[in-house]
C-alpha cells in the first residue's frame, strides 16, 4: 500500500504543483485539504476540483470561518494580542486551526505525513510542524519548497510541463496571506524597506487620505466578546466582517513594519486588519473601565507573552492555555458599550458605558458632590513612600 501524505492546500500555484511534486519525490499519494478561514477568493468547490485535477487522490474542503472567529480570533481579542505592540497575529492565528484539520484528515485517510508549502525562512514552517507534533506526535512533516528545492521557477516549469489547470505567471510580485482577521503582504519591492507601499498593495482598506464623512459605531461586548453592533446582535464572525467593511472604508488598520521573525531574521511586512484593530481598540477601553487595577496591570504584561507564544508557533502550549484562563477570568465583567469614531485611517473611543463599571463618578469628580475623603490621602502617601525614604536615608548615611 502506498504511503499517504496530507497537504495543506490553498488552490494557488505552489500547492497545486506540490501535489504532483510530492508524488514524484516520495511516491506517496496526496490528500489535499483546504480550510476556509475567511480568505475570500475562489469557491471551495472550485478549489476541491482543482486539487483533484492536479492529481490528488482525495480532496477535502472545510468551512471553518465561525470556528476560526470563535476559537482563535476571540481569544486573541481577549488577549488584546498585538505582536511587537502592532501586529494582530493575522497568519499566526490561522495556522493552528489549519493544522487541526490536517491532522483530522491524516487520521481519516491513514496518512503518515503532513505537508505544507512553507519556505525554510519563515515562521509558518514552525507553526505547521510544531502544531502537528503537538496534536499527533507520530506524524512527520514534509515541505517540498524547503526539503526538495521546489522553487517558484521550478513550480512554473512543472505546471506547464504537466499542463496543470492553474495560472503560471509571475504578474503578482507579492506573497499574500489573508483571512477574516486580516491580510499580510510581503516580498516584491517591499523587501527594500525604504520603498513606500503603493495603493496596489492594499485590498481590505481604502486610501485614508481621500476625504469622506466619519463613521461612528457602538460595539456591545458581553464578557469580552462582541455581541452587538449599533444595537443589532452579531456573532463574532459577523462583528469582524462588518468592522472590516466599515473600518476598512475609512482606511483604518494599515500597518507597515519591520518585525522579528522567529527564525532569527527581520522581515518587512505590510498588514491590513481593520476589523481586528477596531475591535481591540474598543475592547481595551472597556477593560480599562471594568477590570480592577492590579489584575489589569498583570494582564497587560501577560498579553505580550501570549502574543509571542502564538507568533512563535506555540498555540498548543500549556502556557498559552493557562493565560487564556486568566484572560477569561479578567473578562468576566467586561460587559457594556463602546462608541468608536473611524476616520482618515484612525479609530478612537468617544464614549463607554457599563453596568459593571468600576468608574465612580462621585469619587472621580472634582466638582461639588465629591465623595472622596481627601484627608485620608496624607497618611497613605506617607506609608506608600516609607520604604523609599528608608532606603534613601541609608544611602546618604552609608557611602559606597
Amino acid at each position: 500500500m502506498k504511503e499517504k501524505i496530507v497537504l495543506a492546500y490553498s488552490g494557488g500555484l505552489d500547492t497545486s504543483v506540490a501535489i504532483g511534486w510530492i508524488e514524484r519525490e516520495t511516491g506517496a499519494e496526496v490528500i489535499a485539504v483546504a480550510v476556509d478561514v475567511g480568505q475570500e477568493g475562489e469557491d471551495l468547490q472550485v478549489i476541491k476540483e482543482r486539487a483533484l485535477a492536479c492529481g490528488a487522490v482525495a480532496a477535502e474542503v472545510v468551512d471553518a470561518r465561525d470556528e476560526f472567529a470563535n476559537e482563535y480570533c476571540l481569544p486573541a481579542l481577549k488577549a488584546n494580542a498585538l505582536y511587537m505592540d502592532r501586529y494582530p497575529l493575522v497568519s499566526a492565528l490561522s495556522r493552528p486551526l489549519i493544522v487541526k484539520h490536517l491532522v483530522a484528515a491524516a487520521r481519516k485517510h491513514g496518512a503518515s505525513r503532513v505537508a505544507h508549502g512553507c519556505t525554510g525562512k519563515g515562521n509558518d514552517q514552525v507553526r505547521f510542524e510544531v502544531g502537528t507534533g503537538a496534536l499527533a506526535p507520530d506524524l512527520t512533516s514534509y515541505a517540498p519548497v524547503r526539503d526538495s528545492g521546489m522553487t517558484r521557477d521550478k513550480a512554473i516549469a512543472f505546471a506547464q510541463a504537466e499542463n496543470l489547470p492553474i495560472e503560471t505567471t509571475k504578474k503578482n510580485p507579492f506573497s499574500i496571506d489573508q483571512n477574516v482577521w486580516g491580510r499580510a503582504v510581503e516580498t516584491g519591492f517591499l523587501e527594500d524597506i525604504w520603498n513606500a507601499p503603493t495603493e496596489a498593495v492594499y485590498s481590505y482598506t481604502q486610501d485614508p487620505s481621500i476625504p469622506r464623512e466619519a463613521d461612528e459605531v457602538i460595539i456591545t461586548f458581553t464578557k469580552g466578546a462582541p455581541t452587538a453592533i449599533d444595537g443589532r446582535p452579531v456573532t463574532m464572525l459577523q462583528a469582524i466582517v462588518e468592522l472590516n467593511r466599515r473600518a476598512g472604508a475609512q482606511g483604518v488598520g494599515r500597518l507597515d513594519m519591520v518585525e522579528d521573525r522567529l527564525i532569527g531574521i527581520k522581515s518587512r511586512e505590510v498588514y491590513e486588519a481593520p476589523g481586528a484593530l477596531a475591535l481591540i481598540t474598543a475592547h481595551q477601553e472597556l477593560e480599562n473601565v471594568c477590570v480592577e487595577r492590579d489584575l489589569a496591570r498583570f494582564k497587560r504584561a501577560s498579553e505580550q507573552r501570549w502574543g509571542e507564544l502564538v507568533y512563535d508557533g506555540l498555540w498548543f502550549s500549556p502556557l498559552r492555555e493557562g493565560l487564556d484562563s486568566l484572560f477569561n477570568f479578567a473578562n468576566e465583567y467586561v460587559t457594556g458599550d463602546v462608541r468608536l469614531k473611524m476616520h482618515a485611517g484612525r479609530c478612537w473611543v468617544t464614549g463607554r458605558h457599563s453596568e459593571a463599571s468600576l468608574y465612580d463618578f462621585d469619587m472621580a469628580t472634582y466638582d461639588e458632590g465629591d465623595t472622596f475623603d481627601q484627608s485620608l490621602a496624607k497618611g497613605f502617601v506617607d506609608l506608600w513612600g516609607l520604604p523609599t525614604r528608608i532606603a534613601s536615608a541609608r544611602n546618604l548615611r552609608v557611602k559606597k
